[in-house]
């Protein structure tokens, strides 16, 4: 039992007692193609964030160690991803620092606020509070982040000092820096582009053409960015780019970080939670998305609670060792997979790996153009808008199309903050709304069944003197009035009505304001010769009413069933 408890918490007591000579080769191999790829997305997503290189590289060494000791995922790969990097840039631009050392610390500090909000929802279990952002609004989220990332690199693409978090900011700033225009930093990060949109989608199936498997294959065109950086810095130093005016990203220190709490004012502090609970929510339901998706292929299980508490830690350890938030990056977690990682081991030697590169590797960073990290981050955050989502949303649901548009309008024209709190107001506002008016149908017996359907949608079979309606959503405070009002309507329009039933099969719930509401339309109808009867009430439901006096003051009776109901009313109002 104790051990069962200790392995909840902590998941390598569990895949370690089973690792093989087998996996430990398969996991070594994906831990050097991802360490591979992690390279320079590292240090592409700390120029995103606004923060140092050097940071994302240690961003990228004790998160990825502490989740898979205690990430219950075998193959999601975590570190820094473009949303959270986005996000990270407006929280510590917003605080105003001018400071490097200030605003360093207040990114690690970002991470620390924010593993610690995700380590309390993990030990409390609430995991499921993330189902409560909704696809829609997670989608329309980030495809308006993408598109603010792709526009924000423009500044590093042409070597224009272009500032700005939302859309207006951008635009109006391309319109004012026009004269700052460099030319051979276009031409490098044009290139860069076309290569890497060349890589994605033609390298590939060129590889397969020429008799290479399609699995291996796949994993090469992953490897764009890296020949990228390469071919970038090596023409930076034959060329001396420098000289030409294009930013290289310059020295970066050869040292593992030095573990230490960020020091800020308190105020400062505070100023980072509304930030913090974003990213840690955002990062989440993104993680848990790409894990779930990946266990699912090899039937394995992801426990949310746990993963709050393993992404909690690695964001504690990246607020610790001067880097920045960190989450479950999609792209790298696929390579991961598919490069055959069989267990959170893979993420383990990632770490080492990351470790020996910022050791060894550094110097020759000094030489990469900014440009060609900034294609980098637009190919690879392309992938992530997608408009369809405002047509497919338009088609099937207009109040799931009002929160994408409100989320993907607000998140351009206000910045990601807004952009997510706006995203889940509509949700919430449209969920209380419809939850408020219930779908409320009369129904009628389909001829030759024993079954009850709408009567504005099908030829069914009613009787004059019984009602039969359906209430589609459990009966709670705010649809209780709205059921009141519905039901005195419907006894209206009917003169010779004697019987009125209840059907209750989508009746999960029934709160104190409902039952008041229950009693006084018993009441009312019995006033008027109508009695109220109730069907199909769930077990859960009748428990709940039979700890009250409602049955007893009921003046009509609980059918097991709607058939049940409507046969026996009509066979004692034939035998009166």
């Amino acid at each position: 039992m104790i051990r069962k408890q200790v392995s909840r918490y902590l998941p390598v007591l569990d895949w370690s007692r089973e690792y093989s000579r087998a996996a430990l080769v398969d996991d070594l191999l994906a831990a050097a193609i991802v360490t591979v790829m992690l390279i320079p997305q590292s240090l592409a997503y700390a120029l995103l964030a606004g923060l140092p290189p050097e940071v994302g590289l240690y961003a990228s060494l004790l998160p990825l160690l502490l989740y898979g000791l205690l990430g219950t995922s075998r193959t999601m790969s975590v570190g820094p991803v473009a949303v959270v990097s986005l996000m990270t840039a407006a929280a510590v631009g917003g605080l105003g620092l001018a400071e490097p050392a200030h605003i360093l610390a207040a990114a690690a500090a970002l991470a620390l606020v924010s593993g610690a909000m995700l380590l309390l929802l993990g030990f409390l279990r609430l995991g499921f509070l993330a189902n409560f952002l909704s696809h829609p609004v997670i989608a329309g989220f980030i495809t308006a982040s993408g598109v603010l990332i792709a526009l924000s690199q423009l500044r590093h693409l042409t070597g224009m000092n272009l500032a700005g978090d939302t859309l207006p900011e951008l635009l109006l700033g391309l319109g004012q820096l026009k004269t700052e225009f460099n030319l051979t930093t276009a031409l490098l990060g044009g290139a860069t582009l076309l290569f890497l949109f060349w890589v994605r989608a033609a390298l590939a199936p060129l590889l397969v053409r020429m008799g290479m498997a399609e699995r291996t294959a796949a994993l090469m065109a992953k490897a764009g960015p890296v020949v990228a950086v390469v071919v970038g810095a090596g023409l930076a130093w034959w060329l001396d780019l420098a000289g030409r005016g294009v930013a290289l990203v310059g020295e970066v220190p050869a040292a593992l970080p030095a573990l230490a709490i960020p020091q800020l004012p308190m105020g400062l502090w505070q100023q980072l939670a509304g930030p913090a609970l974003l990213i840690a929510v955002i990062g989440f339901v993104e993680s848990v998305s790409v894990a779930q998706t990946l266990a699912a292929k090899r039937r394995q299980r992801i426990d949310p609670d746990q993963e709050l508490i393993a992404l909690g830690a690695a964001n504690l350890s990246a607020g610790v060792s001067q880097g920045f938030p960190v989450t479950g990056g999609f792209s790298r977690s696929v390579v991961n997979f598919e490069a055959g990682a069989r267990t959170p081991a893979a993420g383990i030697y990632t770490a080492m790996g990351m470790a020996l590169a910022v050791l060894f590797l550094t110097p020759a960073l000094a030489y990469l153009p900014k440009a060609t990290l900034a294609a980098t981050i637009v190919v690879a955050v392309l992938s992530l808008i997608d408009l369809s989502i405002l047509w497919r949303a338009w088609r099937f649901a207009r109040a799931d199309f009002i929160a994408v548009s409100a989320t993907v309008v607000v998140t351009l024209l206000l910045g990601v903050e807004w952009g997510v709190s706006a995203g889940v107001a509509a949700s919430l506002a449209i969920y209380l709304i419809k939850a408020s008016r219930p779908h409320i149908a009369v129904v009628g017996l389909v001829p030759g069944t024993a079954h009850y359907r709408n009567v504005d949608r099908r030829p069914v079979v009613t009787q004059p003197h019984v009602l039969s309606v359906r209430v589609d959503e459990s009966l709670f405070f705010a649809n209780a009035r709205f059921l009141e009002d519905r039901l005195y309507q419907l006894v209206a329009e009917q003169p010779h009505l004697r019987h009125l039933i209840l059907q209750c099969s989508a009746v999960n719930a029934i709160d104190l304001s409902a039952l008041e509401s229950l009693e006084a339309i018993n009441e009312r109808l019995n006033a008027s010769g109508v009695r109220l009867h109730l069907s199909e009430v769930k077990g859960p439901v009748m428990d709940r009413l039979q700890r009250s006096d409602f049955l007893d003051s009921l003046t009509g009776r609980v059918y097991l069933s709607h058939h049940q109901a409507v046969t026996a009313l009509d066979e004692e109002d034939f035998v009166i």
